[in-house]
């Protein structure tokens, strides 16, 4: 069993989080997949930030579904990056996505532009909301789907067979013997996240997981193992 080392925001520890600069620097260190957050503008761009406002990550205020893209492009998403579209990352690089939505509209979106560029198989869609996995599983037949978790117990898993996905995304503080033998039972791929310290990586190890997302892509070099 392959063992995926996904990048989180990219390099999110070492660059300006979801920015080209941190994706770049993801491929470069190897990371098998990289994981982005995408959220509607005000005139529906697929932008990449985390946050629901830009006030955290970018030298602006507000909340992005209040900006137009040539609003957002004029903030500094940190180092002199600017906000990206999805778009401008499939164009920037090659390693495979892993694209968070937060909501119905944003698997409308991003619906949109996988089956206009044939990227079922390139990206992976997660979210934390069942109704949005369930949509974009409607919209692109094919497409592979995770359900991410921060607070959960093994009600996650029926959570996640029920929406249509093959993978769940679960934070590595509240992850149990249990919850994995749950989710193995059902057949479901398990990535542990955010994997930072050396006891996180013991327990993904232990836990037989199959991948971890993390801010520091030494995780790529110590992390990898076959089970």
């Amino acid at each position: 069993m392959n063992f995926l080392t996904i990048g989180h925001r990219g390099v999110m520890g070492l660059e300006p989080e979801n920015t080209l600069r941190s994706f770049v620097a993801a491929q470069q260190a190897g990371l098998d997949v990289i994981e982005l957050d995408l959220h509607l503008s005000k005139d529906g761009a697929l932008v990449v930030m985390h946050d629901t406002d830009v006030d955290r990550t970018t030298d602006g205020t507000g909340a992005i579904a209040d900006k137009t893209l040539a609003e957002l492009r004029t903030l500094d998403a940190g180092r002199g990056e600017r906000v990206p579209v999805f778009e401008e990352v499939l164009d920037a690089v090659r390693t495979p996505l892993q694209a968070e939505i937060k909501d119905v509209a944003a698997a409308r979106a991003l619906a949109e532009v996988i089956n206009q560029r044939d990227l079922v198989s390139r990206v992976e869609v997660s979210s934390f909301h069942d109704d949005a996995v369930a949509e974009i599983a409607r919209l692109v037949p094919g497409v592979r789907t995770a359900l991410i978790a921060s607070r959960y117990g093994t009600d996650v898993v029926d959570r996640a067979v029920a929406a249509g996905a093959a993978t769940v995304c679960l934070n590595i503080r509240r992850l149990t013997l249990e919850v994995v033998e749950h989710a193995r039972k059902a057949d479901l791929r398990i990535i542990g996240w955010v994997v930072n310290t050396q006891d996180h990586l013991r327990l993904v190890r232990a836990l037989e997981l199959d991948g971890a997302t993390t801010d520091y892509p030494e995780i790529k070099r110590t992390g990898r193992f076959t089970a």
